[in-house]
């Protein structure tokens, strides 16, 4: 999430490999060229050849760095005595993973969002060590060992080994958090109120077609036509997030869950490209552009142009994420005293034909991230005992790995697990300031090494309500939930690339292949123009994404899940 929110995301893409070496001896797993080198001590028992208490992070995203954050130190000094150097991706994150494979590799480790593409690049790079006999230390890495069974099992290769530390993953998979879901339809009350319309009237798609058309008619604060629609087309955004899918959501596209979003029609499994209503989901689109109902811009805006339109109050109606909107506009607020206090989630319009909404979220207990670590790192014991003290159990572990542990920078305001706020006043300003180099200063933000259960989320029990606006988020993310575009994982989502196969090898391009088209879609000049751009998509799907035989390895990757779950 945005602002102080959490999470993504937006996203980080495919990140970055990691070196790591080791020592460590096996308790209960099979050696084997992989795995950690172990001598047996006179007692019976492993010793593990110890590093410094020290080692570089590499994150497989862009990031503000300060080595010297609050957090930072407080691990270093503090518990767990370790020392963690980070260093962030520059540019592309796929671009920078492939030069750091072939250029030697990094110093220690990598925590980069999981990623198939990612995974087989480092195991074919024969640069990580296996950490399977981790999992099965629990008198020297409890927490390691504490990491739920079928997340591991899922994990496992052909012949049992497993590549990555997992993180960001939900403690109790059979009572999973539901996850923020944001993505949905946003309306300005008081623009709705001035076309004399209220919500009820937004049920259907024709309804907020009129909404847009009267709220063109009205001027913002500083006499400028209102934008009537508006979405972020973040570059940096995946298939599976970004704002048109709450549009493709409206026409009953799934856009979230697996690799390829899969959603059953009937008796079928339906991929995404193929689902005939995402055709019809960017004709719409394209009708509201060539209308003069979309922000003219919406193609080539930065995030900080869009938040800055949104802000003063320039945006009637927007769709997407409203993380992308800008949380904060709202939640500083008392009253009505700026636009971003008159922002309300509405449910998804009702277009005719389609019976169900397409999931653009899908709550998925399974680890988001991965920590990969080198075969020649020399600082593997600082590694593995900084990530099982990150991945200690516990609703408010998250929460201590990005700010500090309770009473030091932050505090529970009513009880443990209730309410909580900043109680250091440099450290607040610093963190809420808006600003990277300022956040940076006091927390490099790494709950995603940690992970997370359904007793308690940090960001939905912030604040002393000092603001009123501070409680529309959750109440926000609370109704989209509700709204029916958010469901459970289902098997299909699990599909995983085969290592060496042809979703591994096209699944990039096939992202290359959505982003340039969209706005193709979006801007045509006509029907006709329409449809000389989709019948170019259909052809670069085949002729660069090599769509049917994907989609043939998807389908056999499928049957191979459903063997193996019985």
């Amino acid at each position: 999430m945005q602002s102080k929110w959490v999470k993504k995301t937006g996203l980080m893409a495919m990140s970055a490999v990691v070196l790591l070496s080791v020592v460590a001896g096996c308790s209960g797993s099979n050696a084997s060229k992989n795995d950690p080198k172990s001598t047996n001590a006179a007692h019976g028992g492993t010793e593990t050849t110890k590093g410094s208490q020290k080692f570089n992070l590499w994150l497989g995203w862009s990031a503000t760095v300060n080595n010297d954050s609050l957090v930072q130190k407080n691990w270093k000094e503090a518990e767990p005595g370790i020392e963690v150097v980070l260093e962030a991706t520059q540019g592309d994150a796929v671009t920078a993973l492939n030069l750091k494979l072939n250029t030697g590799g990094f110093e220690d480790a990598a925590v980069f969002n999981r990623s198939e593409i990612v995974k087989a690049a480092m195991i074919r790079s024969n640069k990580i060590m296996s950490v399977e006999p981790y999992f099965d230390m629990p008198d020297q890495y409890p927490n390691l060992a504490a990491i739920p069974k079928e997340y591991l099992d899922q994990m496992k290769d052909a012949d049992g080994h497993i590549w990555s530390i997992p993180t960001w993953f939900d403690q109790n998979p059979d009572n999973p958090w539901p996850g923020w879901a944001s993505q949905t339809w946003l309306v300005r009350t008081d623009v709705l109120e001035k076309a004399g319309m209220t919500t009820a009237d937004l049920a259907t798609i024709e309804g907020v077609e009129a909404y847009l058309k009267k709220a063109a008619e009205q001027k913002d604060a500083s006499g400028k036509p209102l934008i009537p629609l508006s979405f972020l087309m973040d570059p940096n955004d995946t298939a599976t997030w970004n704002d048109e899918n709450a549009v493709l959501s409206t026409f009953g596209v799934t856009t979230g869950g697996g690799i390829i979003p899969a959603e059953k029609k009937g008796d079928d499994l339906v991929l995404l490209y193929d689902d005939p209503q995402y055709k019809v989901a960017y004709q719409w689109m394209n009708k509201m552009y060539r209308s003069n109902l979309v922000d003219p811009e919406v193609v080539t805006d930065k995030k900080e142009r869009y938040k800055e339109k949104n802000k003063a109050g320039r945006v009637a109606m927007n769709v997407g994420s409203f993380f992308n909107v800008d949380n904060s506009i709202w939640e500083t607020l008392d009253g009505p005293t700026e636009p971003g206090w008159f922002y309300q989630v509405v449910p998804f319009p009702k277009v005719e034909g389609v019976e169900k909404l397409g999931a653009n979220t899908v709550i998925n207990p399974y680890p988001g991230y991965d920590v990969y670590i080198s075969k020649d790192s020399k600082n593997v014991e600082a590694v593995l005992k900084f990530l099982d003290y990150s991945l200690k159990p516990g609703a408010e572990q998250q929460q201590v790995i990005n700010e500090g542990p309770e009473g030091k920078y932050w505090g529970w305001i009513d009880q443990p697990l209730g309410r909580w706020n900043y109680i250091d006043a440099e450290y607040d300003k610093a963190r809420n300031s808006g600003e990277p180099a300022q956040k940076a200063k006091v927390t490099p933000e790494l709950y995603m090494i940690s992970s997370y259960n359904n007793d308690w989320y940090p960001w939905w029990n912030y604040g002393t309500g000092d603001k009123v606006g501070n409680e529309k988020t959750s109440e926000f993310t609370a109704a989209v939930g509700q709204m029916g575009a958010v469901r459970s994982t289902q098997t299909y989502d699990l599909v995983k690339a085969k290592t060496g196969g042809l979703l591994e090898k096209y699944l990039p391009e096939l992202e290359n292949i959505r982003k340039e088209y969209r706005a193709k879609f979006i801007m045509s000049k006509s029907d006709e123009q329409f449809e000389a751009t989709w019948l170019a998509f259909r052809d670069a799907l085949e002729k660069r994404g090599h769509w049917t035989e994907v989609k043939q390895e998807w389908q056999e990757q499928y049957e191979v899940l459903l063997k193996e779950q019985g």
